[in-house]
């Protein structure tokens, strides 16, 4: 348990701030989730908009430090050429 005011301030803002990066976390997973259930129907026209959608959340997740930037540039590709496999 923390002691000292500052140590307790930290755990105040520790909490705060892991709550919002598991909101932004969730938000990402969701807009993949999307995606890939799009996928999953083999509905490219829907993929590819889920994929629109998706792509700048997962960057900004990136950007905020939720995954690293070559994580979140990785999820885009991936999921990008599962859209584009629809098609073949």
């Amino acid at each position: 348990m923390a002691n000292t005011v500052s140590a307790k301030k930290m755990t105040r803002k520790i909490a705060k701030r892991t709550a919002i990066n598991r909101s932004r976390r969730s938000r990402m997973r969701t807009f993949v989730r999307k995606v890939e259930e799009a996928i999953a129907t083999g509905d490219q026209g829907q993929a590819l908009s889920a994929l629109r959608a998706a792509e700048p959340e997962i960057m900004r997740a990136a950007q905020h430090g939720i995954v690293h930037k070559n994580n979140a540039s990785r999820k885009v590709s991936r999921l990008a050429a599962r859209v584009k496999a629809i098609a073949a």
